[in-house]
């Protein structure tokens, strides 16, 4: 008889476990990012297809800061402080904004572009692909793919941007202490 309860045992324990719904990859990556408020980050630009980038040789740095709504990483370029990354996990997906500003604090033309994360991202890691209104506004961009990813140990920050399936630019930003 115990030969015969065992595998039924087991058999029932993991079809339990087969049940449950997988956690959604963009809940656990802003979860992460939640996780992250109020630490800095700094580094610099690791690769660029064009070797005279406005980033090339001058720090980048950013602070996490978080709300109910959105995560948000303004992103200092040198002296420039006029990026930032935007969070947010709005009921179609997780999405990343581009929202560049003049100094006086108005929008540039240039802003608010972005996308949602395609499938098949990580807690750690996630890949956004760029949205009609971004194909619209940057000439080139309708390809574009931002990935942003935490190392396992939450000690290095990595932002690339890919266009046409080919890297364009990546920044390697490391944590600091305050």
């Amino acid at each position: 008889m115990i030969r015969f309860v065992f595998p039924l045992f087991a058999c029932g324990l993991l079809s339990a476990c087969a049940s449950v719904a997988p956690a959604d990859s963009r809940d656990g990556f802003m979860a992460t990012l939640q996780g992250m408020c109020g630490q800095r980050f700094e580094g610099g630009l690791s690769y660029a297809i064009d070797p005279n980038s406005e980033f090339a040789g001058k720090k980048i740095s950013t602070q996490v800061q978080c709300a109910a709504q959105a995560v948000r990483m303004p992103v200092q370029v040198g002296e420039n402080r006029s990026r930032t990354w935007i969070f947010t996990r709005p009921a179609a997906g997780l999405e990343l904004r581009h929202d560049h500003r003049h100094e006086d604090g108005t929008p540039d033309a240039v802003t608010m572009y972005g996308g949602m994360a395609k499938e098949g991202g990580s807690a750690r890691s996630q890949a956004f692909l760029a949205d009609a209104y971004t194909a619209r506004l940057v000439p080139g961009a309708d390809t574009n793919v931002w990935t942003v990813s935490l190392s396992q140990d939450g000690s290095v920050l990595r932002y690339r941007l890919d266009r046409h399936g080919k890297p364009r630019a990546e920044f390697v930003l490391k944590r600091v202490a305050d």
